[in-house]
C-alpha cells in the first residue's frame, strides 16, 4: 500500500461536503473535488495521522506471522473507518460489488429482492420488496439473518452477505433467521428469481359508486416520478374523485424521484422534505402547488416503507394534511450518496439526514400513520421451518404454533394456537391437505408447510382480505361523501 492510496482515503473522506445532496441516479456524474489538490493540503494537516497508519503498515507487513496482500489492507482500512461511524448504511463495495449495487438500480437484477443493512453486528432485513422472492417467502423487516445455506453471517461484511444471498434465477438460497416474535431460529428457503424494477403500478377502482385510483409506488428508481405522473394524469382523465397512494413494501430510492412526486401533490408551498449536514445546517425542499387537488388523497404505508417512502407519508400527513392508513414505517432517515474511488468500487456513505416537511427527525423511530391498521395476525408469523422429522400429534413446538395460527387464519380450525399438536389439529391439517391437493396424512411435513405459507401470501393479496388498502379506500370514500 503506497502513502498515496492513503491520502486518496482521507481526501474523499475529508472532501464530502462538495457532494450533491440528492442520491444521484448516475454516481458518476457527481460533481466531486479534485482528489489530487487535496492530497498535498491533507497531508500537511493530518502528516502525524498518517505516519503512524504508515507504520502500522510497515510493520504488519514486516513482521506478521503470514504473508500480507496489500489489497486486503487496504479494504481492510477502508472496512474499519466505516465501521467505526456505527452507520449501518455506510459501506464499502469492492468493484464487483459496486457493479451488482449499479444493476440492482437498472432495470432487473436476479436475486431475492430484499435491501439488507447491518445492524448490531447481524445482517438485517430493512424491506423485502412487494412480490419478491423475499416477500413470498415470508421475510419480514427487522429480520436478523444468522446464517446463509448453513454457513454463519457471524464476521461477514454487509457485502459479502449480500454477495452471498443473490444468485442466480431458479436457484435457492437457504436463510437462517432470527425473529424478535419467535422464540426459535427459523431457516427458510428463497428461490431466487429475476427482480423487475417495476416502480409504478396504477388502476381505477369503482366502489360505492365512487371512482377511486389506485398509485402503488413500488421504489423510487430513476424515472418513478415519470411513471407516476403519468399515472396520475391517466386516472385524472377517466375521472377519479379520489386517490391512494401506496407504499407498502417500498425500500426507498434516489430522493429526488419523491421530490418529484411531491411537487405533484402536496398543496401550499409546503415543504416535501428537509435536509440537514453535519454542520446543522438545513434545506427545505417547497412544493410550487398552490391549491390542494380536487379530491382526497390517502396514503398507505406498513412496517416495510422506508427511507424515500417515510418521506412522501410525512409529507402528506404533514404538510397536505392528508390520511395514511397503516403501519408505522421502518424509521429510515438518512441520505446516502455513492463516491466513485477511480478503481471501480465506491463508498456509499450517509452525507445529510433527511427531516419531514415539519422538521421531525424519524431516524430510528419511523412516522405513524394517522389511522393504524394491521393486517392479520397470520400474516405476520415466521414460515413453518420442518426439519428431519415431520410435525405430528402430540408434538409441541413453536413451528407447530404458527402452523396453528396459519390454519386458523385460513380458516381451519386447529382447535388451539399454543404450539400443541392436538386431534383437531390434527384435522385440521388433513383438511387443508385435501383441499390442496396433498398427501392427507395430517402430518405437517415440508409440502405442507410450504403450501401452507404460499397460501397465507396469497390470501393477504386478495383485496377482499386487505385490511389496509380497504380501509384506505374507505376514508377515501368516506372523504368524498362529507
Amino acid at each position: 500500500m503506497k502513502k498515496g492510496q492513503i491520502i486518496m482515503i482521507l481526501a474523499v473522506v475529508v472532501g464530502l461536503g462538495a457532494y450533491a445532496v440528492y442520491l444521484q441516479p448516475d454516481p458518476t456524474s457527481v460533481s466531486t473535488p479534485d482528489i489530487g489538490e487535496q492530497i498535498e493540503s491533507i497531508a500537511s494537516g493530518d502528516e502525524e495521522f498518517l505516519e503512524k497508519f504508515e507504520a502500522a503498515r510497515l510493520i504488519i507487513e514486516e513482521h506478521y506471522v503470514d504473508d500480507v496482500d496489500h489489497n486486503e489492507l487496504l479494504q481492510g482500512a477502508i472496512d474499519g473507518m466505516l465501521e467505526a461511524l456505527g452507520d449501518p448504511y455506510s459501506v464499502y463495495m469492492d468493484q464487483e460489488e459496486a457493479s451488482q449495487f449499479t444493476e440492482s438500480l437498472g432495470s432487473h437484477f436476479e436475486g431475492i429482492g430484499a435491501e439488507v443493512m447491518m445492524s448490531d453486528g447481524k445482517v438485517t432485513i430493512v424491506t423485502p420488496m412487494r412480490e419478491s422472492p423475499a416477500e413470498r417467502a415470508g421475510l419480514l423487516p427487522n429480520d436478523q439473518i444468522i446464517e446463509i445455506d448453513g454457513e454463519t453471517t457471524e464476521g461477514l461484511s454487509l457485502q459479502e452477505a449480500v454477495m452471498q444471498i443473490r444468485g442466480e434465477k431458479g436457484t435457492t438460497v437457504h436463510l437462517t433467521i432470527e425473529r424478535e416474535t419467535a422464540s426459535e431460529l427459523v431457516t427458510i428457503p428463497v428461490v431466487r428469481d429475476e427482480i423487475p424494477i417495476e416502480t409504478v403500478r396504477h388502476e381505477l377502482i369503482e366502489q360505492d359508486e365512487q371512482k377511486i385510483g389506485l398509485i402503488e409506488i413500488l421504489s423510487f428508481s430513476i424515472d418513478t416520478a415519470e411513471h407516476f405522473e403519468a399515472a396520475l394524469d391517466e386516472l385524472e382523465s377517466k375521472g377519479m374523485e379520489g386517490l391512494v397512494i401506496d407504499v407498502r413494501g417500498n425500500p426507498g430510492g434516489y430522493l429526488d424521484q419523491v421530490e418529484e412526486i411531491g411537487k405533484l401533490i402536496i398543496p401550499n408551498q409546503q415543504p416535501i422534505v428537509q435536509t440537514e449536514s453535519r454542520s446543522g445546517e438545513k434545506m427545505r425542499f417547497l412544493s410550487p402547488l398552490n391549491d390542494p387537488k380536487p379530491y382526497p388523497i390517502v396514503g398507505v404505508t406498513d412496517r416495510a416503507s422506508a427511507s424515500a417512502s417515510e418521506i412522501l407519508s410525512a409529507a402528506l400527513i404533514e404538510a397536505g394534511e392528508y390520511d395514511v392508513v397503516g403501519e408505522t414505517t421502518f424509521g429510515k432517515g438518512t441520505v446516502q450518496q455513492t463516491i466513485p474511488l477511480g478503481d471501480g468500487s465506491q463508498l456509499k456513505l450517509s452525507v445529510f439526514k433527511w427531516l419531514t416537511s415539519a422538521g421531525h427527525d424519524i431516524n430510528g423511530v419511523g412516522v405513524e400513520p394517522t389511522i393504524e391498521v394491521m393486517q392479520p395476525d397470520y400474516f405476520y408469523t415466521a414460515p413453518v421451518s420442518v426439519g428431519e422429522d415431520p410435525y405430528e400429534e402430540d408434538m409441541l413446538n413453536e413451528q407447530i404454533r404458527s402452523a396453528q395460527i396459519m390454519l386458523n387464519g385460513l380458516g381451519y380450525n386447529p382447535g388451539r394456537e399454543d404450539g400443541y399438536f392436538s386431534t383437531e389439529t390434527t384435522e385440521a391439517v388433513r383438511a387443508f391437505q385435501e383441499e390442496h391437493d396433498l398427501d392427507i396424512t395430517g402430518i405437517i411435513d415440508e409440502d405442507t408447510a410450504s403450501t401452507l405459507h404460499e397460501r397465507v401470501v396469497e390470501e393477504v393479496r386478495e383485496r377482499e382480505n386487505d385490511r389496509q388498502l380497504n380501509r384506505a379506500i374507505e376514508v377515501v370514500i368516506e372523504q368524498i361523501n362529507e
